[in-house]
């Protein structure tokens, strides 16, 4: 593509031949054969919660706006919550887990990140505290809410506010009043293996480094922690904790260029590949399936402040381990990557190759409120993956 459309970033080579990335994801460029890129992945939405929705999912939203813009429990549950609710899981740990906090940047938190139909008691865990700051400490769980979820505090003293509230739950259940899911959240989190896995101080300084001394990369150590000890399905969220910056995250409607470089990709390209190295090197990259998406991709042409509006016609995701061929682009472009030319993908096509790779059957129904069957998802495996 031309300059005015690529923009001034250069392809560098990878480890595979005959694949290029950008510059400024180096590390990534090392490690091309551990993971594949999807470039024809698409979808009709450029509303952040209804796009974000239909990615998470797997359905377009049926809610219209203001209804749409944040959780309902008639929306269909995240993959996760099927998890949890499918699949054989550890006792000590809870099964699905949101870090650092769920997407909710200017109000309530966005739709496609909890149970929906499937109830409270799959909702995800939330961990309350940034793993980047001095003073976060192991067992932040709570269980998220039926009401729109705020911005999460991340000073609290969550140590002493987990004796405080332990002490009120067994006093609670004494009288039979504990609500069955907080009663859940509090045997995680005394449990001493979530207290092991959530504690990311006792990872080596160096190792912490590696991942980036920043929200995003602790939290993919986190997560990491986490899927060690058996969680089942691990979200980490780009939050926009860089608002003193002009925080922007991954939304870069102007000054793309600049913020890319120096805000978003090197952090990624971190956090990313230690990840990849390190599930590898402990034998588990083939049983845990990575996936890097957003809600959609970023218009081909500039806009007049220098950014990149939204653009769902046609967006890269990343897949890694799980079962998934490594090494390969499947799908692509037009010439200024404004839609798919071949094997488009949508995210119902990627949610049925997810639940193939963890052993769950796509065609499995699940019933809403109303008793309703509906099938998990429909879509096609993408066989090229596979």
């Amino acid at each position: 593509a031309p300059e005015e459309i690529r923009g001034t970033f250069r392809p560098i080579a990878t480890a595979v031949p005959g694949i290029q990335i950008s510059e400024h994801l180096p590390r990534a460029a090392r490690l091309a054969d551990k993971f594949t890129i999807v470039r024809s992945m698409h979808h009709n939405s450029s509303n952040h919660p209804s796009a974000m929705y239909w990615m998470m999912v797997g359905s377009p939203m049926a809610r219209q706006a203001p209804q749409s813009v944040t959780l309902s429990r008639e929306d269909r549950p995240h993959p996760g919550a099927v998890l949890s609710k499918v699949l054989d899981t550890t006792p000590a740990m809870p099964p699905f887990v949101m870090v650092p906090e769920m997407i909710s940047p200017v109000g309530p938190a966005r739709p496609g990140q909890h149970a929906g139909f499937l109830g409270a008691a799959f909702d995800p865990y939330l961990v309350s505290s940034d793993p980047n700051l001095p003073d976060y400490s192991a067992g932040a769980l709570s269980p998220s809410q039926d009401v729109p979820t705020p911005r999460l505090s991340v000073r609290r003293a969550l140590l002493a506010r987990i004796d405080r509230e332990a002490r009120q739950l067994e006093q609670s259940a004494t009288a039979g009043t504990v609500d069955p899911y907080y009663s859940k959240a509090f045997d995680l989190v005394s449990s001493p293996a979530a207290q092991r896995a959530f504690d990311i101080t006792a990872e080596l300084n160096q190792t912490r480094d590696r991942y980036g001394r920043h929200v995003f990369g602790q939290s993919v150590l986190l997560a990491r922690r986490l899927v060690e000890a058996g969680v089942r399905l691990v979200q980490v969220n780009w939050v926009r904790h860089d608002n003193a910056k002009g925080g922007q995250g991954y939304d870069s409607h102007r000054d793309h260029l600049n913020w890319a470089k120096t805000e978003l990709l090197p952090p990624t390209d971190a956090a990313f590949v230690s990840l990849l190295e390190d599930l590898d090197a402990r034998g588990l990259l083939d049983e845990t399936l990575v996936i890097l998406i957003g809600e959609f991709g970023r218009t081909p042409r500039f806009n007049s402040a220098g950014g990149r509006d939204h653009w769902p016609h046609c967006f890269s995701v990343v897949l890694a381990g799980g079962g998934i061929r490594g090494g390969q682009v499947l799908g692509a472009s037009d010439k200024i990557g404004a839609y798919p030319t071949a094997n488009p993908v949508t995210p119902e096509d990627l949610l049925v190759t997810m639940y193939h790779q963890l052993g769950v059957d796509p065609h499995t129904l699940i019933h809403d409120l109303q008793g309703r069957p509906y099938p998990l998802v429909e879509g096609h495996a993408v066989s090229a993956l596979l």
